[in-house]
C-alpha cells in the first residue's frame, strides 16, 4: 500500500509517518521503481501501536522500548508493566500540578469580575509578577519509588512540572 493507503487505514498523516521513520519507529519501507514507498501489513499493525501508544501519551522513548519488548513475545512483560506504571506515576503529577494551576487561576478570576479599569486590573497584575506567584510550591513525591527521585534518595526530590 501506499503512504496515503497506510495513513488513512491508522489515521496517521504522511509527514508523521516519514517523521517515524527517520527516528527509526517504523522501518524503511521497500520502494518502487518510481520511488514511491511500499508498505505491508505489518506496518499497519506498528503504527497502529505506535499511534495508541502515543494517544496515551507516551514519549517516543517509552514506545520505542515497548516496540522492542513486543518483538520477544517469550520476555517476561515486568518491565512493559514497569513502563506503563511509571506514565500513571507521571500523570499523578501532571494532574496535580494542574490542579494547582487551576486553583491559582480561579483565584485571579475571582480576584477581578470585570467592572474596573484595565489599569485596575488584579488579573494583569498578578500576570506581571513572577510566575512562583501563580505556580505555588513544587509538588514534591512522597513515593518511594518515584521515578523523579534518584537512587540512593532518603527524601523526595521537588519535582517541577512542565509547562507547555
Amino acid at each position: 500500500m501506499t503512504i496515503g493507503a497506510l495513513g488513512q487505514a491508522t489515521g496517521v498523516g504522511a509527514e508523521t509517518i516519514r517523521y517515524y521513520e527517520r527516528i527509526e519507529l517504523l522501518p524503511q519501507p521497500a520502494r518502487t521503481a518510481g520511488g514511491y514507498r511500499v508498505y505491508r501489513p505489518e506496518n499497519v499493525r506498528r503504527l497502529n501501536f505506535i499511534r495508541r501508544s502515543r494517544e496515551l501519551g507516551l514519549s517516543i522513548e517509552a514506545v520505542r522500548e515497548l516496540l522492542s519488548l513486543a518483538s520477544d513475545r517469550l520476555r517476561p512483560c515486568a518491565r512493559v508493566d514497569r513502563l506503563v506504571r511509571d506514565h500513571i506515576h507521571d500523570l499523578d503529577h501532571k494532574i496535580e500540578g494542574l490542579q494547582k494551576l487551576r486553583g491559582a487561576l480561579q483565584r485571579l478570576a475571582d480576584s477581578c469580575r470585570g467592572g474596573g479599569r484595565v489599569s485596575e486590573c488584579r488579573i494583569l497584575e498578578a500576570l506581571q509578577e513572577a510566575e512562583e506567584t501563580l505556580a505555588g510550591p513544587d509538588v514534591e513525591c512522597a513515593e518511594e519509588d518515584c521515578p523523579g527521585r534518584r537512587a540512593g534518595d532518603k527524601q523526595p526530590r521537588p519535582r517541577r512540572e512542565r509547562r507547555a
